[in-house]
């Protein structure tokens, strides 16, 4: 399935392990990231600087970083989500770590990023970037974990500025664009 448009949605299975896959061919240095809500209002995010934990809380891990210093290529990053009971809400993000370093717009429109979310069954929902929006981080897709009997997950793309990434309160003032 391939959910090509904002606003589209997929139910999924939230209690099974995902596997979430951005892969881009672009020459950009496109960074995966995940923001969460549990289910007591608690908000983090795992992203390069805080890869996460697959072990304990909040039992999601990014990969390494591709795409440095603006690669073309067969690049890939993956976020492992091992449970998601205690979440709410999950945001998949993609920025472009160079045009946030200067404050500028990313390449969004010009590039082929794409979402896979695999579960162990080895089902999956493809999830493209749908913004005309300026801006150089973009939410990608939330994973709404608010019926927990039937997940959703949504093509959300919408578009937002980060200027530098100094401090992770920077990113959660764009986080909270996404999320109120």
């Amino acid at each position: 399935m391939e959910l090509r448009q904002k606003g589209e949605e997929s139910t999924i299975d939230a209690s099974q392990p995902l596997t979430v896959s951005m892969n881009w061919t672009t020459a950009a240095d496109f960074d995966l990231a995940a923001a969460y809500e549990t289910t007591t209002g608690k908000q983090g995010i795992v992203y390069f600087g805080d890869r996460g934990n697959l072990e304990k809380f909040p039992y999601m891990m990014i990969s390494e970083d591709k795409g440095v210093d603006d690669t073309g290529g067969d690049n890939e990053e993956e976020l492992q989500i091992i449970r998601l009971d205690k979440m709410r809400y999950v945001w998949i993000f993609c920025w472009d770590y160079n045009m946030v370093r200067r404050g500028q717009s990313a390449r969004f429109n010009d590039s082929d990023v794409r979402l896979t979310i695999i579960d162990v069954f080895a089902n999956s929902v493809s999830v493209s970037i749908d913004t005309g929006d300026t801006g150089n981080v973009c939410c990608i897709a939330t994973i709404d974990n608010t019926n927990p009997q039937q997940a959703k997950l949504v093509n959300y793309s919408q578009a937002g500025t980060l200027k530098g990434l100094k401090t992770l309160e920077q990113l959660f003032d764009v986080v909270r664009q996404f999320t109120i």
